[in-house]
């Protein structure tokens, strides 16, 4: 059998090949083992993203805020992403209601401040290990005017859901004038296009008024309860 060449740059080998990359393996696993201890008790929960650059003075701090408020005194506990702006504002109308405020944070070159509204706080160092944590305890996701991180989770729950590899949950997407070139789009393109199927459409909804979110939520489970199905749960397993 042949051997890959070495690489150009020695440092390199020495890394990919020491004892630091075993340490490192041995560190993700870790990020995964304490954050579902400490979540595993939170639920029904649901995640709540959107812009870490809007002010508090914002209408959207705002609405966000009113959102988690009324999902926390209804029974759901809010994650946010820990931080600033969007992630802020839905951990702070948690932590004054009746339900847990949660942050899931990261560890940024440039360190992301954490916000003081949070009830349970888990650090990470990976996306991926705190992007698994959003999708295995939310039974919806609440969406919320943002950019590329707020987008990136955004697709990740859809190409989740699509292809199966998680359950079905509510993924809620809030200020239609915000959204709806985005869901356009999706539309008259990627359906015409025959990118995604027609049917593919109904796994989002949006959604304005902070009540109608809770509702839309609540009917999504009604028949079933919060609790994960058998195939649900082998789902997540393997997620």
């Amino acid at each position: 059998m042949k051997k890959l060449p070495p690489s150009a740059d020695p440092e390199i080998d020495a890394l990919t090949h020491s004892p630091r990359q075993a340490w490192r393996i041995l560190g993700i696993m870790s990020e995964f083992v304490e954050a579902t201890d400490r979540l595993a008790k939170i639920r029904p929960a649901v995640s709540i993203f959107g812009s870490a650059r809007i002010a508090p003075e914002d209408p959207y701090y705002e609405l966000t805020e009113t959102i988690a408020r009324r999902l926390s005194d209804s029974g759901f506990s809010v994650i946010s992403g820990g931080g600033p702006g969007v992630m802020e504002a839905a951990n702070k109308g948690a932590y004054f209601g009746k339900s847990p405020s949660v942050g899931l944070n990261i560890q940024l070159p440039h360190e992301q401040k954490s916000n003081p509204y949070q009830d349970i706080s888990q650090s990470f160092r990976h996306f991926f290990a705190r992007k698994y944590m959003f999708v295995k305890f939310a039974a919806a996701y609440v969406v919320m005017p943002g950019g590329f991180g707020t987008l990136d989770e955004l697709m990740e729950a859809l190409t989740l859901i699509q292809t199966e590899k998680s359950r079905r949950i509510p993924i809620i997407l809030v200020h239609r004038p915000f959204w709806s070139g985005l869901v356009d789009w999706f539309r008259n393109i990627l359906v015409a296009e025959r990118m995604i199927g027609s049917e593919d459409m109904d796994l989002i909804q949006l959604i304005d008024e902070p009540e109608a979110i809770v509702e839309a939520i609540f009917k999504h489970y009604e028949t079933r309860g919060f609790d994960s199905l058998p195939h649900e749960r082998e789902m997540l397993l393997n997620l």
